[in-house]
């Protein structure tokens, strides 16, 4: 089965920019639909993104869209997000999820398969 692992995270400033990477071992990413989470201290788990498998579809979060891009390339079986305008509220750990079917789906059990995450933190 796949496996995802992000990086990518660290510390930045208010107001900068960061990209995290998710990359596949074990098998491809490409038939998959890969979305984006986060979990703030003390906070539950939110969606902040989805993309399907050719990378023509998108969605986000309403706290993100605007200053946040998913993409993804599939020949090195890596799913990005880009991350501008970033905000103290965007401080969390963030996940990468691979859902076996389509369909951009916002619900954690609609992901079989996740990363250990990376924590991302913004200073104001």
């Amino acid at each position: 089965q796949v496996q995802v692992v992000e990086s990518g995270g660290g510390l930045v400033q208010a107001g900068g920019s960061l990209r995290l990477s998710c990359a596949a071992s074990g098998g491809t990413l490409s038939i998959y639909t890969m979305g984006w989470f986060r979990q703030a201290p003390g906070e539950e788990r939110e969606f902040v993104a989805a993309i399907n498998w050719s990378g023509g579809t998108t969605y986000y979060a309403d706290s993100v869209k605007g200053r946040f891009t998913i993409s993804r390339e599939n020949a090195k079986d890596t799913v990005y997000l880009q991350m501008n305008s970033l905000k103290s509220e965007d401080t969390a750990v963030y996940y990468c999820a691979a859902r076996k079917y389509g369909g951009l789906k916002t619900q954690e059990h609609e992901y079989a398969y996740w990363g250990q995450g990376t924590q991302v933190t913004v200073s104001s």
